[in-house]
């Protein structure tokens, strides 16, 4: 059921999305205007609604819906590549995440998403701007309690975190590892994304001289289908190359 203080979504007839925070009195909705979102109290997720003489769905939003609505800076870690490192490095609920690079704060809302209620995503991030623009849009989805950040340099930035994953989007790596590898725990997965072959080649030779177990590389292309009562074929977009992930677990020297 909807309650109040839950983010939601109203979806018309074509797909559009207005976004909405529930609340028993009216609220300025983009592109809808004013609504009197006591409406919305109790309705079961999905239900319909009529507003203004327009037909809507109401529905709460999963991971991928919030990734895909926030507010961009810098460009996100895609759902198809976001989902590929909460499985490799083993990321639930409880885990401790830290992250290189917030962006915009898509792969943040992620992790934040499954290491909730009792884990913690700390992120270092070089640009203040992206920290504000990464809080602004956490904040948006309510996981903001599982959430820190440092701002800094990653090959030189001190903070005070242990974690059980490591995960950098950031052009070089390599420089970083010296610094950051105290703050993984023995046995602890690592992740870097990076947009260039050579850039992975550099992280991945780097890791291996460091005694990391199980380094492998992998980029994920991904290709929709448009299905119609005529016929089915491949979609004209094909969401190829956004970038490169390579993996490794951290072992005892």
């Amino acid at each position: 059921m909807i309650a109040e203080g839950d983010l939601v979504f109203l979806e018309d007839r074509v797909g559009k999305r207005s976004w909405a925070r529930v609340s028993g009195g009216m609220v300025q909705v983009p592109g809808l205007g004013v609504l009197d979102c006591g409406r919305l109290l109790g309705l079961v997720d999905g239900a319909k609604v009529q507003i203004a003489g327009r037909d809507f769905n109401v529905f709460k939003p999963g991971i991928v819906d919030l990734m895909t609505s926030l507010d961009r800076g810098a460009q996100i870690i895609s759902p198809k590549d976001a989902a590929t490192i909460l499985l490799n490095c083993n990321v639930t609920s409880g885990s401790k995440v830290l992250e290189v690079g917030a962006g915009s704060g898509g792969l943040t809302t992620a992790l934040l998403s499954a290491v909730a209620p009792s884990g913690k995503v700390h992120t270092v991030e070089f640009k203040d701007e992206n920290v504000q623009r990464a809080l602004r849009n956490v904040s948006k989805t309510g996981l903001d309690a599982y959430w820190e950040s440092t701002s800094g340099d990653a090959r030189d930035v001190q903070f005070d975190f242990i974690a059980d994953s490591l995960i950098m989007d950031m052009p070089d790596p390599w420089l970083a590892l010296d610094n950051l590898l105290p703050h993984l725990r023995s046995g602890g997965r690592i992740c870097s994304y990076v947009p260039n072959a050579n850039q992975l080649e550099a992280i991945v030779n780097s890791l291996r001289e460091r005694g990391f177990s199980s380094v492998f590389a992998l980029e994920n292309i991904q290709r929709g289908m448009e299905v119609h009562a005529g016929g089915v074929r491949p979609s004209f977009d094909n969401l190829g190359h956004t970038g490169y992930l390579a993996f490794g677990r951290k072992a005892s020297r």
